[in-house]
């Protein structure tokens, strides 16, 4: 591509600035890509046309789908409702292990194949009964104008937003699409540099330092993710530094969910996870003060229920994303001691279940 060459689309961004050499420099996340004319960055969303850095994928998205929240995974937030689902194309990260390679490492064009307004996407959560909004299955990070414009058509109809996010954002970017979120859960993948750098292509510190940040500048809600990898984060001693990290430096109310690794993408000779080290991480994580920790991706009532971090009563049940037991009084407060359980509740849970409901995105235009 020619400097006078146009990519499909493109959207006016603000994080970049020129090089002295001619290139320009996208400021969104720490890699910092030097673009010449008609370049992508390693997202493959955005590029250089004209000298300037745009969002090639503003109004396009792979899918839209309406989820159970928990599948997020969220379980303090509007528990049992549903939540209208979608992403774009590409990601600033290059984990080797990607659960959503088909997506998140798509250069075709053709991934993208839903196109709508920020105003469609809203009115089509309205309508469908959604409490929420999420930008999953790639990274907000790489689309954050396209998501702050969601977000806000969304707020206008009293619908939130959920950024599902590995958090890998440079400050100002950062604090504009987060100041137009209402929860998060971010994917915090190891606790060591070496396993960011080699298997992601990205670094721990700035992981770390959107977790402080949302947790003691924003008012989102936060949730945790991390997938366990045999042999490569799954240690005791990773895990014990990793959970102590959070309490010391987060709280302990933050839930926490440990999912299982299925292989995928560049890593399928790489066996899957055990149920016992999701429940090694969870016994863990509990005795070093955490809270809420949960079993994800697997059937594990047990471990995937909530309980009075104070009388330990059951909270709320749940069967895989079915809400099966409910024992929150008004205010998320415990019905057997009063106690509150951190998170946004509401007086009755949802009962979307576990169903998955593609929407095309063409029936809700105006």
């Amino acid at each position: 591509m020619t400097g006078s060459e146009r990519f499909e689309a493109s959207f006016p961004t603000r994080h970049w600035h020129k090089l002295s050499d001619g290139r320009v420099q996208c400021d969104v996340c720490p890699r910092f890509c030097k673009l010449h004319p008609g370049q992508r960055g390693l997202c493959f969303v955005r590029g250089n046309e004209d000298d300037a850095i745009v969002l090639t994928t503003w109004g396009r998205s792979s899918g839209f789908c309406v989820d159970p929240i928990e599948k997020k995974p969220l379980n303090h937030f509007l528990p049992g409702t549903p939540i209208l689902s979608f992403g774009t194309a590409g990601c600033n990260l290059a984990c080797k292990f990607c659960q959503n390679w088909d997506i998140s490492k798509s250069r075709e064009w053709d991934t993208l194949a839903d196109a709508a307004t920020p105003e469609t996407i809203a009115r089509a959560a309205q309508q469908l009964g959604c409490r929420s909004v999420a930008y999953t299955y790639n990274d907000p990070a790489i689309f954050p104008e396209y998501a702050i414009d969601v977000a806000t058509a969304c707020r206008e109809l009293g619908i939130r937003s959920v950024a599902v996010t590995a958090g890998y954002m440079t400050p100002a970017p950062r604090a504009e699409l987060f100041g137009h979120m209402d929860a998060a859960n971010v994917d915090l993948k190891c606790f060591t540099e070496d396993f960011y750098h080699k298997l992601c292509g990205a670094h721990l510190a700035s992981i770390l330092e959107t977790l402080v940040y949302l947790r003691h500048e924003t008012t989102v809600w936060l949730e945790l993710t991390t997938l366990l990898i045999p042999d490569l984060n799954d240690s005791d001693r990773e895990i014990e530094e990793m959970t102590q990290w959070v309490v010391e430096n987060l709280g302990p109310d933050v839930p926490w969910h440990f999912t299982a690794f299925h292989p995928q993408w560049k890593m399928r000779d790489i066996r899957p996870t055990p149920l016992g080290t999701l429940l090694r991480a969870h016994a863990i994580a509990r005795s070093n003060g955490v809270r809420y920790a949960y079993t994800g991706n697997v059937r594990d009532e047990a471990h995937g229920a909530t309980h009075c971090r104070a009388c330990h009563a059951r909270l709320i049940g749940r069967d895989g994303y079915r809400i099966t037991d409910w024992n929150l009084g008004p205010g998320g407060t415990c019905r057997s001691c009063g106690t509150a359980c951190a998170g946004l509740f509401d007086a009755d849970p949802g009962t979307w279940g576990a169903r998955r409901q593609p929407v095309r995105l063409l029936d809700y235009h105006a």
